[in-house]
């Protein structure tokens, strides 16, 4: 998909450290055993699209046997029943990406294949079943932006019943989705709007609200070249690679807020 606001799109990864985009299997699986020796209980793979890397199930069977909790975030496109069989015994978790329901939002902000297929409520339907069915727990995102905010998606969350619903604040980022993000930021007032009104709608409903401020400092995120990275800074903080210098070492590079952490309700039953 071509989501306009994506700030993980890391073209100056591929343009400075990385020219392939990200690290081959070898390393990358390096990685997660890594993550493991070092204490972390929980590994998300996102993109981008996770699922269109080669190797993922290693990826995520090298988790998943380490003790990990494993889960994707994925728009849906490649979940298909026979992906799902495959990957069932290794992946704990689906979240599935979901921003709206209409066609003309969702080739607004680019939510759509190469920017020009957008999924239908039915398709989402289907995937959400077959999630289900596959015994992979479900859990949604949601990017609240100018383009959808005012929108009204109460009755397919109810369809959906995900463990947890997470509403993100759209999030700009200098370097990652500035050329375009002023078309899509909103206030925080808009934003718990959204939020309100699908609490309303949605008691029985775990929704995670995340505000800009929220969102920075409090993610153990890793770039696709495995090196610890930040946003507290409006833009992108890099550490030395994990490869080179170990987990520990190249964590202590960047900010993380264990307080921020706990307060957008990090720990839970996963």
């Amino acid at each position: 998909m071509r989501c306009k606001y994506c700030f993980a799109t890391f073209q100056d990864v591929k343009q400075t450290v990385l020219p392939k985009g990200h690290l081959p299997q070898d390393k990358a699986i390096q990685v997660v055993k890594q993550l493991a020796d070092a204490g972390f209980q929980k590994i998300t793979f996102a993109g981008g699209e996770p699922t269109i890397c080669p190797w993922l199930y290693e990826l995520i069977e090298t988790a998943h046997l380490a003790g990990l909790t494993t889960m994707i975030v994925t728009n849906g496109t490649q979940l298909s029943t026979a992906w799902l069989e495959k990957f069932q015994s290794v992946l704990d978790w689906v979240t599935l990406s979901v921003d709206s329901l209409l066609t003309d939002t969702n080739l607004q902000i680019g939510r759509a294949i190469t920017g020009k297929k957008v999924l239908s409520l039915e398709q989402y339907m289907q995937i959400v079943l077959a999630v289900k069915k596959a015994n992979i727990r479900l859990k949604i995102n949601t990017v609240v932006s100018a383009s959808n905010w005012e929108e009204d998606i109460s009755s397919f969350i109810q369809f959906s019943k995900p463990e947890r619903w997470k509403l993100f604040q759209v999030l700009p980022i200098l370097g990652q989705n500035d050329a375009c993000i002023q078309d899509f930021t909103i206030s925080s007032e808009q934003f718990y709007s959204f939020v309100a009104k699908h609490q309303m709608h949605l008691p029985q409903i775990k929704i995670v609200a995340e505000s800009n401020d929220l969102m920075t400092a409090s993610y153990a995120m890793l770039d696709p070249a495995g090196r610890f990275f930040d946003n507290s800074t409006g833009t992108y903080i890099y550490s030395e690679p994990t490869l080179e210098v170990g987990v520990k070492e190249a964590f202590q590079f960047v900010s993380f807020s264990e307080k921020k952490f706990n307060t957008r309700e990090g720990r839970y039953n996963w």
